[in-house]
């Protein structure tokens, strides 16, 4: 585990010791360094043990793939940051990827946490450096207000959980995760554990986020710059996912009952964020709304708790990581150029960039779940146990997945088709680096159609 731990630490001094002129390619070369190393981790037993262990670190079929898709995205957000802050002066960009490495840092200890205490911690501290992200290096005035959102939002749903996780210590004596699952079940009873149980999940499904408490992402979103977009969507809402999974051996008695609305919730939420987005005139607000959709399907996979649910939650979860990534990346290559994000002035670009086309193209279809794309085995999965839950579902699953192709089809016919606008004069063609960085996001996701059991966690 220190393997990876200490290279990323050692990196934010190398970053400041580097001359300028060498600085990006050397934090390229190093965090690419640390990604490839990572991929050893995917090299397990084929059981749910631990591995990797020592007193506070350790990973296990869940936890490994979103540490290895946290080490492969710091390479490609620093590829896709390079032309944005090319024009700031040399202590701004060192900031810049000091901030994005210390984040790495601390989602390597969240994932690989052994005591949900130290989770619960590193959980809060990727706050700190994604809203300076946010409000220092954002596009527009709005920005503050959109960190503002995001803070809040987050600490109003996370103060439960740590009352919640105070009160488990006094009840239990641990918070290891390693023994809490093995110990007797909590007796459930009163109107207290009730309330109980709802903080424990809240911080979760605010991150997430669920329906109904997602004001935050959009504005996040629509106003991070590129590199913040990318976390965000990748890393920082699995997160919520993650610690859904953990918290959920210890709330049994009580889910069966207490959990319809919260699943009811997340459904309609698939509808409700999809039907947004097929009247959505900015870009990345789009892709903001469908990563709300997916992570919907995700939160009522998981509160389902059947085996296929987490499978397909997990399988989801690393899917739409790499997918919304790329959009986002997609989505920054027009803003670069443009300098709009509203898909009326930006349209007809197939005519001036046919590559790019091809990478819209296959990243909007990883968006709709084509087949064979671990999107669908992760959708279809989760749609197969909810539906074993209850069929009324169908419904809602099935006009959930017709919206998500309607949208997708939208944002590529609407920014690739048609003809240039008179307004669009002259485009920067496409660059080598762009290539690369769309590649580095499309080429995981097809190879683990080859090998999908390296993403499907407990389920063995």
């Amino acid at each position: 585990m220190l393997t990876m731990l200490m290279p990323s630490i050692m990196l934010i001094p190398t970053l400041w010791l580097t001359p300028s002129k060498n600085l990006w390619s050397t934090a390229l070369f190093h965090s690419l360094s640390i990604a490839i190393i990572s991929l050893s981790w995917l090299y397990f037993p084929q059981d749910t043990g631990w591995s990797f262990m020592n007193k506070t670190m350790a990973t296990d079929p869940l936890s490994t793939p979103l540490l290895v898709l946290t080490c492969w995205l710091l390479p490609l957000m620093i590829l896709a940051s390079q032309n944005h802050t090319a024009q700031e002066p040399p202590t701004r960009q060192r900031t810049y990827i000091s901030l994005l490495t210390s984040l790495q840092i601390f989602l390597i200890l969240a994932f690989s946490a052994t005591e949900i205490a130290m989770f619960y911690v590193m959980f809060e501290t990727t706050l700190i450096p994604t809203l300076i992200i946010i409000t220092r290096w954002g596009n527009q005035a709005e920005r503050l207000n959109a960190g503002t959102y995001f803070l809040f939002y987050t600490l109003a749903g996370s103060l439960p959980l740590l009352v919640a996780l105070l009160f488990l210590h006094t009840s239990t004596n641990t918070l290891s995760m390693l023994t809490l699952q093995l110990g007797p079940s909590l007796a459930l009873n009163s109107c207290a554990d009730k309330l109980w149980w709802t903080a424990c999940l809240l911080a979760f499904l605010v991150k997430m986020p669920l329906y109904g408490a997602h004001l935050w992402l959009p504005k996040a979103h629509v106003e991070a710059p590129v590199a913040g977009s990318m976390i965000l969507a990748a890393v920082l809402l699995k997160l919520g996912g993650y610690g859904m999974m953990r918290v959920m051996i210890m709330l049994d008695p009580l889910t069966k009952e207490l959990s319809y609305p919260f699943i009811i919730l997340a459904l309609w939420g698939v509808i409700m964020t999809g039907s947004i987005c097929l009247r959505q005139t900015d870009l990345k607000s789009l892709i903001a709304y469908s990563s709300v959709s997916h992570m919907g399907l995700v939160a009522a996979g998981i509160l389902i708790q059947t085996p296929w649910g987490f499978t397909g939650a997990l399988i989801l979860m690393i899917a739409h990581g790499l997918t919304s990534s790329a959009l986002f990346c997609l989505a920054n290559t027009n803003y670069e150029r443009t300098h709009s994000r509203t898909m009326l002035l930006t349209r007809g670009l197939q005519v001036a960039l046919p590559l790019m086309t091809s990478w819209w193209f296959l990243a909007s279809l990883a968006n709709l779940a084509l087949p064979p794309l671990p999107n669908l085995m992760g959708e279809l999965m989760i749609i197969t146990s909810v539906f074993n839950w209850s069929w009324w579902t169908i419904l809602l699953t099935g006009a959930g997945t017709l919206i998500t192709a309607g949208y997708s089809l939208y944002m590529f016919l609407m920014t690739q088709r048609g003809p240039l606008p008179a307004h669009v004069l002259a485009l920067d063609p496409s660059h080598s680096r762009e290539h690369l960085l769309i590649t580095l996001h499309l080429l995981p996701l097809l190879l683990l159609v080859f090998k999908p059991e390296l993403i499907w966690g407990w389920m063995t």
